[in-house]
């Protein structure tokens, strides 16, 4: 069995996909390791929620969030060699997430003033990873190469699990202490 441990980021190196290494503390494996602790924090949604469909869709975020990844940790010289959908984040992957979004976002009313996490446990942890997710968007900021749809989907996926939170939640406590509930909770 192969072991874990390489001993070749001792020196306080990484190295990049499709080759080279840079500093552990560069822009890209800052920018993709904060999609990697967003991923983890999906992980933690899905470990804990007890609905299969949210279960299902947290895996397929994270499988996306792979993609991700691959992008922000290839150096601009060898973009060319992404393949879209696979290690290129591609517009239609944006768009799917915008049709979650105006999916989800029916089955509850949207709260009118800003909501104060921690409705139910689940969605708790989807406000972390759309904390994290938010994050991790800033963070590709410094690596994103122009036209990349990376910078679009790390946002459309916050957005989405604001919605999910809000879903899972079935009514907000707003900031002003009052319970917005949604029109299935009547």
């Amino acid at each position: 069995m192969a072991r874990i441990y390489t001993k070749t980021g001792d020196d306080g190196t990484t190295a990049l996909y499709y080759g080279g290494r840079v500093r552990k503390d560069d822009p890209h494996p800052r920018a993709y390791g904060a999609v990697d602790e967003a991923q983890a924090a999906l992980g933690l949604v899905r470990a804990f929620t007890d609905s299969d469909e949210l279960a299902e869709l947290m895996v397929n975020l994270e499988r996306g969030l792979y993609i991700a990844m691959a992008e922000l940790a290839t150096l601009p010289e060898n973009r060319h060699k992404l393949k879209v959908g696979t290690t290129l984040v591609e517009a239609a992957m944006v768009a799917s997430l915008e049709s979650l979004i105006d999916r989800y976002s029916e089955r509850f009313d949207p709260p009118t003033e800003f909501v104060l996490p921690g409705g139910t446990r689940v969605a708790a942890m989807l406000d972390v990873a759309r904390t994290t997710m938010r994050r991790a968007e800033r963070e590709s900021l410094a690596v994103v190469a122009e036209g990349s749809q990376v910078g679009k989907y790390l946002n459309r996926l916050s957005d989405l699990l604001w919605v999910l939170a809000r879903w899972q939640e079935g009514g907000s406590l707003t900031s002003r202490g009052t319970k917005e509930i949604s029109d299935e909770d009547e």
